[in-house]
C-alpha cells in the first residue's frame, strides 16, 4: 500500500508555523502541521499575566487583525487569537504529535512521528522546521540546577509573597519577572555575570528596575557567577569572594537556544560557533534540498536575532520558493 505523500509538512505550530500553514493552504498545497504540544506552545508557557514587548499588528498572521485592549497584547489575548485564527482557517493541524526522526529519501522526506503510545511514518516532498527555541534553556551547568525549586521558566508571582527569590539573568524577561515579584511582595535578588543589565533590556523597563535597585527594594549582584545552588541558598563568586544568598526559589532566566537535533539527522550544516544552520537568506532553504528552516529554529544561540515579526517574513520567502519548485517538479514529471 502506497503511503500518503504531502507536498509540505510543517514541524511546529507557533505563529511562524501557523503562518506557513495559512500560506500553504492558500497556495493549494497538500500540507500538514505537526506540533509536539498545543498550538503556540511557547506562548502557552509564558508567564501567566505576561504582556508582550511588541505591538499587536506585528503578531498578526494570515491578515487576521489582533484586537487588544492596549497596544501590546497579553498572553491570554494572544492565545485566544491564535486559536481562533487556526479554527477559522480550518488548518490541517495535529497537536501533541512529536517528530522524533527525519530522513531524506532522495526527492522526499520521511518523518518519524510519536503520538500517545503510537509511532508512525509520514512522507513529504518538502519539510519546514518552525520549532522555535523556548523548549531549550541555556543551562548554567552548576550543582543544584536540577533541584525542584529551580526553574528556567517564570510563571507568576502570587505564591512568592514574603519569600526570598533569586533571579539569575539580566535581560528583559528577567527584569519583568523581578518587577512582578517585587510588586507581589517577594524579596527579590538579581544575579548577573555582567557589569550591568543587558543592553537589550527594553527601554521602558530599565528606569523602573534601576530605581528599585538604587533604593534597595530589589538587590542586585553584578559581576557575579553562580557556583552552586542548594535547598536554601545560592552560592556565587564576586571579585574572588564567595557570597551566599538565602533563597527559597530560583528562576534561572539565562536565555534559550534552538535545538539542532532534528536537522542534524539529515545533514544540515551547523556553524560550530553559534550553532546556526546554513540557510539561503532568500528562501530559508537549508543545504539539504527541500528542507526549510524558518523563524528562530535555524539560528542556534542567536535567538535575539529573530522575533515573531521577522520570522513571518521567513515564512513568506520559504513558501514562495517552495511553490515555485513544486510546480517545476510537477511540470518535469508531466513532461
Amino acid at each position: 500500500m502506497q503511503r500518503e505523500m504531502f507536498d509540505l509538512i510543517i514541524v511546529g505550530a507557533g505563529p511562524i508555523g501557523l503562518e506557513l500553514a495559512i500560506l500553504a493552504k492558500r497556495a493549494g498545497l497538500k500540507y500538514l502541521v505537526l506540533e509536539k504540544g498545543t498550538i503556540v506552545n511557547a506562548i502557552y508557557h509564558y508567564p501567566t499575566y505576561m504582556t508582550f514587548f511588541t505591538t499587536s499588528e506585528r503578531l498578526e498572521i494570515g491578515g487576521h487583525p489582533l484586537i487588544t485592549a492596549i497596544d501590546k497584547p497579553t498572553r491570554k489575548e494572544a492565545l485566544d487569537y491564535y486559536r481562533k485564527v487556526s479554527s477559522n482557517e480550518g488548518l490541517n493541524l495535529k497537536t501533541f504529535h512529536e517528530v522524533k526522526g527525519l530522513k531524506c529519501k532522495g526527492e522526499h522526506f520521511s518523518l518519524n512521528v510519536h503520538h500517545e503510545n503510537e509511532t508512525f511514518e509520514l512522507e513529504a516532498r518538502k519539510v519546514a522546521i518552525a520549532t522555535g527555541y523556548f523548549d531549550n534553556p541555556k543551562k548554567l551547568g552548576v550543582p543544584g540546577e536540577d533541584l525542584p525549586h529551580v526553574s528556567h521558566y517564570y510563571s507568576e508571582a502570587h505564591s512568592f509573597y514574603g519569600r526570598e527569590v533569586t533571579i539569575i539573568g539580566a535581560g528583559s524577561s528577567a527584569a519583568d519577572a523581578a518587577l512582578d515579584l517585587y510588586r507581589a511582595g517577594a524579596k527579590v535578588t538579581i544575579v548577573h555575570r555582567g557589569s550591568d543589565f543587558r543592553h537589550s533590556l527594553k527601554y521602558w523597563i530599565r528606569p523602573n528596575l534601576e530605581n528599585r535597585v538604587k533604593e534597595g527594594a530589589i538587590k542586585a549582584y553584578f559581576n557575579s557567577v553562580v557556583k552552586e545552588i542548594s535547598q536554601r541558598q545560592v552560592t556565587l563568586e564576586r571579585y574572588g569572594e564567595s557570597i551566599s544568598i538565602p533563597t527559597s526559589q530560583v528562576f534561572a532566566l539565562t536565555g534559550y537556544f534552538a535545538s539542532t537535533n532534528l536537522i542534524e539527522q539529515v545533514g544540515v550544516n551547523i556553524s560550530p560557533g553559534d550553532y546556526s544552520a546554513e540557510l539561503n537568506p532568500e528562501s530559508f532553504e537549508s543545504n539539504i534540498r527541500g528542507l526549510y528552516i524558518v523563524g528562530s529554529a535555524g539560528f542556534g544561540i542567536r535567538t535575539s536575532d529573530v522575533f515573531i515579526e521577522n520570522g513571518l517574513v521567513h515564512a513568506h520567502k520559504a513558501i514562495k520558493d517552495m511553490v515555485t519548485k513544486l510546480k517545476g517538479e510537477v511540470m518535469l514529471t508531466l513532461g
